[in-house]
């Protein structure tokens, strides 16, 4: 068992211990220094993860999987938690427990981290609840604020009774199939009912780590109460982590037909729900978390169609990874302008605050899938796979709500571009203004380098 083989893990999680050290010794005034910490943490441990990249076993006994996705995962999550830690400095720079949010922050990053490479039921289901524990806290962080709570609160509900199903669904499963490890349950997982029930009950908990239907009601009222930098962090990491360990799953019981027609059609669900819900939102936060909802949907068509056909893979990480950076895109538009909510503070953005009117239309532009910018590349991937697997009829209802989607996205952009401008938008500045100038720039160039990256994806998986 190589310590080595899980550095980057142990390089965030001693991160995250000395982040809170330091928050404990250090007045509240300098707390930023605790950001500047979790930053470099997070950057060395996706060195060590790009200084492992290539490999391809198994580790830990089996529990731990060291391939092309987890490698994935392990430069994702870190890289895109390093643009919502420089959202904060600024946002928490009057809040006394500033230094701690850096800590939790790289706990859930590290419980995210462990659920992408999880090669155990076991392993999963410990990854899942340190990255829910520890989001809760994000989401609730404004304590003084009722909808901070509420959203803390709802999070917390919908996660301890997703948890739990996801438990008893692992019991299930061994008690069935006789074991945890993917190595042996690959292939050869039961079909009897007992069984198929319990991998549904997974499902249910991976589901909820994305935000997808019927598990889906805490993203808009996180997207809305957390503070920006926490919303950013919950709508993007999870989802990256979940739709890893949701492909591993459905990819070891090949024979078993409900579980893709489960995931195609929670797919159609969650994406449609989610385009409808956002049509006549009037805060913006929480259209961007309606429409995270949608995302969510969009990502699920991979899922439906994994082990058939060989782009199912490729497919769902170059989607996410542009999900994950326009997302954050969005949400530090949003926090430049001091969490301006109101969609009709946004009327006549581009005089006023041109730089977060672009980053936002650029990051809708995205998620609609408009070419060239890089979402219309990773939907098309999408939409590829699922028609060379058969599943025409979900990929036109992506198209349609595809359709859909440009409404609500329109009632934003449009003022913002078109109407006469209103009292000019506050604005933060310091290193919000850096992660916005990142992910801005870091959009574009996925852009312009999709063919590299698109060949430098994985393919397969272990086991």
């Amino acid at each position: 068992m190589p310590v080595g083989d899980l550095a980057p893990e142990l390089a965030v999680l001693l991160t995250a211990v000395a982040a809170l050290l330091l928050a404990m010794a250090l007045p509240q005034r300098r707390h930023g220094w605790c950001a500047a910490l979790a930053a470099a943490g997070l950057a060395v441990a996706m060195g060590i993860a790009w200084s492992q990249a290539g490999a391809a076993r198994l580790t830990f006994s089996g529990t731990f999987a060291l391939d092309g996705a987890t490698t994935w995962a392990r430069l994702a999550i870190p890289g895109l938690t390093i643009l919502c830690v420089g959202m904060s400095p600024r946002w928490f720079s009057t809040d006394r427990r500033h230094g701690e949010f850096y800590a939790m922050l790289l706990f859930s990053a590290l419980g995210a981290m462990a659920m992408a490479g999880a090669a155990d039921l076991m392993q999963l289901v410990m990854g899942i609840l340190l990255s829910s524990v520890t989001g809760y806290v994000l989401a609730a962080y404004h304590r003084d604020w009722e909808i901070s709570l509420e959203a803390g609160m709802k999070y917390f509900l919908v996660g301890a009774l997703a948890n739990a199903l996801l438990v008893i669904g692992v019991v299930l499963v061994m008690g069935m199939a006789g074991s945890t490890d993917y190595a042996t349950l690959a292939g050869a997982i039961p079909g009897d009912p007992l069984t198929v029930t319990g991998l549904a009950l997974i499902l249910m908990g991976l589901f909820f780590k994305l935000g997808a239907v019927p598990v889906h009601t805490w993203v808009p009222d996180v997207a809305e109460g957390a503070p920006v930098p926490a919303a950013a962090f919950l709508t993007v990491i999870p989802k990256l982590a979940g739709a890893v360990a949701l492909y591993r799953l459905v990819a070891l019981a090949p024979g078993i037909a409900a579980l893709p027609i489960l995931v195609a059609l929670v797919s159609a669900a969650t994406m449609t729900l989610g385009n409808l819900s956002a049509l006549w939102q009037e805060d913006v936060r929480r259209l961007i978390g309606w429409s995270s909802v949608s995302q969510t949907g969009y990502a699920l068509m991979a899922v439906a169609v994994a082990g058939a056909v060989p782009e199912a893979l490729p497919a769902l990480l170059a989607f996410m990874t542009v999900y994950g950076i326009a997302n954050i895109l969005a949400f530090a538009a949003v926090a430049q302008l001091r969490g301006l909510t109101d969609i009709e503070g946004y009327r006549g953005l581009i005089r006023s605050q041109p730089l977060a009117a672009i980053a936002l239309a650029l990051a809708f532009m995205s998620f609609v899938g408009i070419p060239p910018i890089a979402g219309f590349l990773g939907k098309f991937a999408l939409f590829l796979a699922t028609l060379e697997a058969g599943l025409a009829w979900l990929a036109v209802v992506a198209v349609a709500n595809t359709v859909l989607s440009l409404f609500y996205y329109l009632r934003v952009i449009g003022p913002a571009v078109f109407a006469a401008d209103t009292d000019p938008a506050a604005r933060l500045g310091g290193t919000v203004l850096g992660s916005l100038w990142a992910a801005l720039i870091v959009l574009l160039l996925t852009t312009v380098l999709w063919a590299a990256g698109w060949a430098a994806l994985p393919a397969g998986l272990l086991p």
